[in-house]
């Protein structure tokens, strides 16, 4: 991407180059190979574990395909989002660009292995729920590989003009296009239907609120520190190689640490939901249900499973009639699609599920003895269920007690179908911090450099990674996904402006064009990959 830099009279760009020796490169090498070894051995221990056979040559090869672009994107994820993070102490001194990264890395590893899952499967959400039920088919597969594909495209392309942009955003495009192919190749198909229209809301909500966020708080930030802290020193840019003052250093590097963090726990996630979907649709048996809830949890969990079939009976049909369970997931599914999940009819097929899955459990005594020729059915019950819980707390007027019921049930659902096993965030983790030490300059020059005309002072650097490093950690407490680069970038930028420094306003327009392309261009790739693939499959 072509763009005024700074002056060269006054500002000389840091060596970011220095420190790559050969031993890092071998070093970083081995890592990877050990990573994708801990990786196979991790399923194969879980197949054993769950006395499953050992898979199919064919489903081996693409379970272990889709297992390596998951991870893919999850790296590339790391060398272009995470690059905002480093900028600021590489651009004021405070840390070495090789140390910086490796720092970086470490920090994103780390918040990636503590997250909490919830932003993973609010991801998950907005995919069609037939795709969802059915992933270890061949729509699946294709759903799967056509979304992180068209993500990773589109991430390389912009980090290949060194635009900064939003993975998340890619991520959600991809997924809506994924959505709206897999509606219209169905027979009568309406594309409005092939997308859960109220997750998107509350998604892009979020990531909308990143860059006006990131600049008024900034902005306000910095004003701030001018009224509180008077010592010049903090809004100086750096004189040459030398580091700022120790305190001023310590402030950097841990605003630094404290984005890294978050951004591992908050973006980190997004991989780990799609990586679950490719394992329960190749190993169902091992990953369809968690195996780790104590059985001494199932008594609880069978009478709330009662309870809340007897809300649902409540609420249902009154003209007698019964129906079966497949009959029950067809409705329900159904409903789920069209949106019309208040209703009689609906109420009475969730009974029958929500009954279902309390007998299940009963009959069995936990979820990993349930044998795998009905895990398919119960993990299907239980996701269904769960998911017309969700949709239902906005749409009817359930009696407060029977909501508690409700919310309850949901809970212990989702504790049984949406969960993370540690190898997946280990390996996760481990590719989120490799991809931040790998092609990062070209995104940190732009952010260092070309969003601003004058060099970026020490308080500049302080309040953008402030206020990105708050709000990412607000939104992984509340599980939703934000936008590291835009939050970042455009702080710095609401810090330019607060400090009359000024902006390169065709470096705005090119990152603004990002975020306004990137939805249409991903559902694009991902809607044309998705046909194509359906072909293959």
């Amino acid at each position: 991407m072509s763009g005024t830099t700074l002056n060269a009279k006054t500002y000389a760009r840091p060596n970011m180059n220095g420190g790559e020796h050969q031993a890092f490169r071998i070093f970083f090498l081995s890592i990877i190979l050990g990573a994708l070894a801990f990786v196979g051995y991790s399923v194969v221990k879980d197949l054993h574990q769950a006395g499953e056979s050992t898979l199919a040559i064919g489903a081996f090869v693409l379970l272990a395909l889709a297992l390596l672009i998951a991870l893919g994107f999850e790296f590339v994820n790391g060398f272009h989002d995470t690059a905002n993070a480093v900028a600021t102490v590489i651009y004021t001194n405070s840390l070495p660009p090789l140390v910086a990264v490796v720092w970086s890395g470490m920090w994103n590893l780390f918040g990636v292995l503590v997250s909490s899952g919830a932003v993973a499967y609010s991801i998950i959400t907005l995919l069609p729920v037939e795709l969802i039920l059915q992933v270890g088919s061949g729509a699946g597969y294709a759903m799967i590989f056509a979304l992180l594909i068209s993500a990773i495209v589109w991430n390389l392309a912009t980090w290949a003009l060194g635009i900064p942009n939003s993975s998340s955003h890619a991520l959600i495009g991809s997924i809506l296009g994924v959505g709206f192919a897999n509606q219209i190749l169905a027979p009568a198909g309406n594309p409005l239907y092939g997308v859960e229209w109220g997750q998107v809301t509350k998604v892009f909500s979020s990531l909308l609120f990143s860059p006006i966020c990131g600049f008024v708080l900034a902005a306000g930030l910095l004003m701030v520190f001018k009224l509180l802290i008077k010592n010049p020193t903090l809004y100086k840019a750096p004189e040459g190689d030398a580091p700022p003052p120790l305190w001023i250093r310590t402030l950097l590097v841990g605003t630094c640490t404290g984005v890294s963090f978050f951004h591992g726990s908050n973006d980190g996630q997004k991989g780990m939901g799609l990586i679950m979907l490719i394992l329960i649709g190749a190993a169902p048996t091992a990953y369809a249900l968690n195996r780790a809830m104590p059985e001494n949890a199932m008594p609880a969990f069978i009478q709330t499973a009662e309870e809340a079939a007897s809300v649902f009976t409540q609420h249902g049909s009154t003209d007698g009639s019964t129906i079966t369970a497949a009959q029950a997931r067809n409705t329900v599914t159904d409903a789920l699609r069209q949106k019309a999940v208040n209703t009689p009819a609906v109420y009475s097929a969730l009974a029958v599920l929500s009954h279902d899955i309390g007998g299940a459990v009963q009959d069995y005594h936990s979820l990993h003895a349930i044998p795998a020729t009905a895990v398919p059915n119960v993990r299907t019950d239980m996701y269904l269920v769960s998911d017309a819980i969700r949709t239902l707390s906005s749409v009817s007027h359930i009696p407060a007690a029977e909501t508690k019921t409700l919310t309850t049930f949901k809970k212990q659902l989702d504790a049984g179908t949406r969960f993370i096993p540690t190898w997946v965030k280990i390996s996760v983790a481990l590719a989120l911090g490799l991809g931040t030490m790998v092609g990062w300059k070209r995104i940190v020059v732009t952010v260092g450099e070309k969003i601003g005309k004058t060099h970026l002072t020490y308080a500049q650097g302080a309040s953008a990674e402030i206020v990105a490093m708050g709000t990412i950690g607000l939104a992984e407490g509340y599980g939703m996904p934000v936008s590291t680069t835009h939050i970042l970038s455009s702080g710095v930028a609401g810090t330019m402006v607060a400090g009359g420094g000024g902006l390169q306003w065709r470096t705005l327009r090119a990152m603004a064009m990002a975020w306004i392309v990137t939805l249409p261009a991903a559902m694009l790739i991902s809607g044309v990959l998705y046909v194509l693939f359906r072909q293959i499959f």
